[in-house]
């Protein structure tokens, strides 16, 4: 009887998560706070890394390792562009978050809108090079002649339509720091179905329309992001939510967009530094030849397929942090940080089991070339150790910029990626001629030390005392 109440109360709570019924997380359990969050982001974040490893099944599909190759150096270019959206939106969430845990839900609607205006800016910016340097940034990125002249259009696609990826995550980050991780979530569940239902359409033919290949995955990626920030865009300005969006906070306000941009500067630093690491770790893996690339493209997919969502829980940390400590509870934050990072814990842990165990399976769903097979398993097998450090440190490195505080992570993620990552990956996979296999290595060896790095910093409790 114990155990059915039990679980009832939990599909309860998971029915409020998903509906995203209104809660006050500055009060009441911290346990039922993270669920409530998490539930919701956990979700959203899953559907996010779908966009890509729903592109890579399709793609694959080809039997092309440069169309396969192609996908993996746009994702590659296109990190720059989610740099500047998660930075922005990172922004957004702490200050939204903050003004909401003060209970002036006026301000945290204008802070939204006066973001709005810096993501239409940065999205111009980004369509301008989509236009006219597409295949320069390829050639740049070591593309062979073959993806310039027969694949380019995928990454011009994606690079122009970049206005629906910068939305999805800066509104999702203005949902999140009002606690309504549910909307954000929503609003990806849309985005994703169209995605899975148009990509084979595009990509292969059906009816009417023509089969286009791998250009026909961006579309259909474009059409899917557009109609989820459609969703977005609705509830800001009609829904019932916290924030909403109308002609009272329509005018700019430069000291807010100032303050936006020094708050997300940090944020957009910390994915930069990655951005630009992960790029010259995809250098470093196409001087291997594609196949090796291919088997890097989708192993690394898998992993952000199972990362991301543990990315959920430390977003939700992120929430609970800002609205704490706007309402004057650094206490309950800090509290709030560590029970999430604990659960985290437990979740990736669970991850580097099957991922021992299942690695050459799951990586058998999305080719049968034997040489790839092998390189995306190894991928998995030792990207997958670090785990346990990734999950205490993800929530740790969030919980920083909840609070507003992105220049520490920023600096960890400097030394960390730049200093560390991409030195050893080079000595190791190059130097040392263990290939590929370095690589990875690389990967857990940094990220290791990273997570332990930010979780001493954090100890010290500098980021209780940020003001934005």
């Amino acid at each position: 009887m114990e155990s059915q109440t039990k679980s009832s109360s939990i599909f309860s709570l998971f029915k409020q998560a998903i509906r995203g019924d209104q809660q006050d997380f500055t009060e009441g359990s911290i346990d039922r706070a993270i669920f409530l969050l998490s539930v919701p982001m956990v979700l959203e974040t899953a559907m996010e890394a779908l966009f890509a490893v729903v592109d890579v099944f399709y793609v694959s599909r080809l039997h092309d390792n440069d169309a396969l190759a192609t996908v993996t150096l746009t994702e590659s270019i296109l990190t720059l562009v989610y740099s500047l959206a998660m930075g922005l939106s990172m922004g957004a969430t702490a200050m939204v978050a903050r003004r909401v845990g003060e209970k002036d839900e006026k301000a945290a609607g204008v802070a939204a809108v006066q973001s709005l205006y810096i993501g239409l800016a940065i999205s111009l910016m980004v369509t301008f090079v989509g236009i006219f340097f597409t295949k320069d940034l390829l050639r740049l990125m070591g593309s062979n002649q073959n993806i310039i002249d027969n694949c380019s259009s995928y990454t011009s696609w994606m690079l122009t339509g970049n206005i629906t990826i910068v939305m999805l995550f800066l509104i999702n980050g203005i949902f999140r720091g009002a606690g309504d991780a549910s909307l954000a979530m929503r609003a990806l569940i849309i985005s994703n179905g169209l995605n899975i239902i148009l990509d084979p359409i595009f990509i292969f033919g059906f009816g009417p329309v023509p089969a286009f290949g791998i250009e026909g995955a961006a579309i259909a990626t474009n059409i899917g992001r557009g109609v989820g920030v459609t969703y977005q865009v609705y509830h800001l300005v009609k829904g019932k939510g916290l924030i909403k969006i109308h002609a009272d906070n329509f005018l700019v306000k430069w000291n807010i967009i100032a303050n936006l941009l020094k708050v997300s500067a940090g944020g957009t630093g910390q994915f930069l530094i990655g951005s630009a690491s992960w790029i010259f770790l995809v250098r470093i893996m196409s001087s291997f030849g594609s196949v090796a690339l291919a088997g890097y493209s989708i192993g690394i997919r898998v992993i952000i397929f199972a990362i991301l969502p543990a990315w959920g829980m430390a977003n939700a940390a992120a929430t609970l942090v800002g609205q704490n400590l706007g309402a004057g509870k650094p206490d309950r934050a800090e509290k709030s940080v560590w029970r999430t990072g604990f659960f985290n814990m437990i979740f990736l842990a669970g991850i580097t089991v099957l991922f021992m165990v299942m690695a050459g399976s799951i990586i058998g769903l999305f080719t049968d070339d034997e040489a790839v097979l092998l390189n995306g398993t190894r991928c998995l097998q030792i990207v997958s150790i670090g785990y346990i450090f990734y999950a205490y440190g993800m929530v740790v490195s969030q919980s920083f910029n909840g609070a507003g505080d992105t220049l520490t992570p920023t600096l960890l993620s400097f030394v960390g990626f730049w200093l560390f990552q991409i030195p050893f990956a080079y000595f190791v996979a190059k130097t040392l001629e263990v290939g590929p296999n370095g690589v990875y290595i690389a990967i857990v060896a940094a990220e290791s030390a990273m997570a332990i790095a930010a979780i001493l910093l954090f100890r010290r409790g500098k980021w209780k005392t940020i003001k934005i």
